[in-house]
């Protein structure tokens, strides 16, 4: 399946306001937490794992992917993936992305990418997420240099890295590719605790909506990632992948 870059977005003022409210109340809990001396209550994951099929309504699942492999198993299987990306090279100026986005390593693939010979014209990604930050960094120069993203069956792009998925000047997604998103942390640490300052997630939040409008995604995506705990995946379907813009057919 086959996508270009994004047509003109109808408004957003719904998702905006529910991310506003969002933050409104985890600030009240903040602060009432400060004042009091109360931690949040924390709970453990109650979705199925990855290994359970994904049908309309049923999407969430338990973000273990180092330990569960989705139920399409992939035509090569990669192994442990690394805990920094790793960039390949398979022939004709396509390239595998893969493994973890560390912090950093947006800078580092930037270099790689553009010492690659031949030139990288697609990078086919497979990772669990990471740093948002150098997802969007990384995202940004892959549109710059007009590299096409892709997804293979069974193999899966979790958390931060629909980010760079995103980034495609066009973007070939297999209907058995895993695409998931879930709530970031956007400071040192991968995920968002319930005592991170609210200007920081609204500051954070704020970045990646501007940058899925800029990549042609709409940004109402972040709907499944606010509502899906970090321990948690929400995998999207194909239909939501052509209704979000990461695949649109020509008209």
């Amino acid at each position: 399946m086959n996508s270009g870059t994004g047509k003109e977005r109808g408004p957003v003022a719904r998702v905006l306001m529910g991310i506003l409210i969002f933050q409104l109340g985890l600030g009240g809990l903040l602060v009432l937490g400060d004042m009091q001396g109360l931690r949040l209550p924390q709970f453990g994951p109650n979705a199925p794992r990855l290994t359970e099929p994904v049908r309309p309504g049923d999407q969430r699942r338990t973000f273990r992917p180092d330990r569960d492999r989705p139920v399409v198993q992939p035509a090569r299987d990669p192994g442990q993936l690394p805990k920094r990306l790793v960039l390949s090279a398979t022939g004709d100026g396509t390239y595998r992305l893969e493994g973890a986005i560390g912090d950093g390593d947006a800078e580092r693939l930037i270099s790689l990418i553009d010492a690659a010979d031949p030139a990288p014209e697609t990078l086919i990604l497979q990772s669990p997420g990471g740093s948002v930050a150098d997802a969007l960094a990384l995202g940004r120069h892959i549109r710059a240099a007009g590299i096409a993203t892709q997804m293979l069956a069974g193999e899966y792009c979790y958390s931060a890295c629909p980010y760079v998925l995103a980034a495609g000047v066009t973007r070939d997604i297999d209907p058995d590719a895993y695409i998931g998103v879930h709530q970031h942390y956007f400071g040192e640490k991968t995920f968002l605790p319930a005592a991170f300052a609210v200007e920081d997630i609204q500051r954070g939040q704020g970045e990646v909506m501007t940058y899925l409008d800029q990549m042609g995604i709409a940004p109402l995506l972040m709907q499944h990632a606010l509502s899906t705990p970090p321990d948690e995946i929400y995998v999207l379907l194909p239909e939501e992948l052509k209704r979000y813009g990461f695949i649109q057919t020509s008209e």
